[in-house]
C-alpha cells in the first residue's frame, strides 16, 4: 500500500479535491433525502384530493418536479461507486 494511507494526520491522507467531492456528494445525498420527503408528501396530497374528486392540474402534476430532481441526484449517486473504482485502478 501507499504510505499516504498510513499517515497519522487524517487531513493529509486525502487530496483536497477528494474533500470537495465528498462534501458535494454529501450535499447531493441530503438533498435527495429531502426531495424524497417532498415527493412522498405531494403524492399523499394528490391521492387525498383525488378522493374528493378530480384535482386541478397543478395538484395532479405537483409530484413531478421533485421526481425529476431525484432522478438526476439518484443517477449521480448510482454512478459514484463505479467512478471510484475506475479512479482507484492504476
Amino acid at each position: 500500500m501507499h504510505a499516504r494511507f498510513f499517515t497519522s494526520n487524517p487531513s493529509q491522507s486525502h487530496p483536497p479535491h477528494k474533500e470537495v467531492r465528498t462534501k458535494a456528494s454529501a450535499w447531493i445525498r441530503q438533498t435527495h433525502r429531502w426531495l424524497s420527503i417532498v415527493f412522498t408528501l405531494t403524492v399523499i396530497a394528490n391521492f387525498a384530493v383525488r378522493a374528493l374528486g378530480e384535482p386541478p392540474a397543478w395538484i395532479a402534476y405537483s409530484p413531478l418536479p421533485p421526481l425529476f430532481l431525484m432522478l438526476f441526484s439518484g443517477l449521480y449517486m448510482f454512478v459514484l461507486p463505479y467512478r471510484a473504482n475506475r479512479s482507484a485502478r492504476p
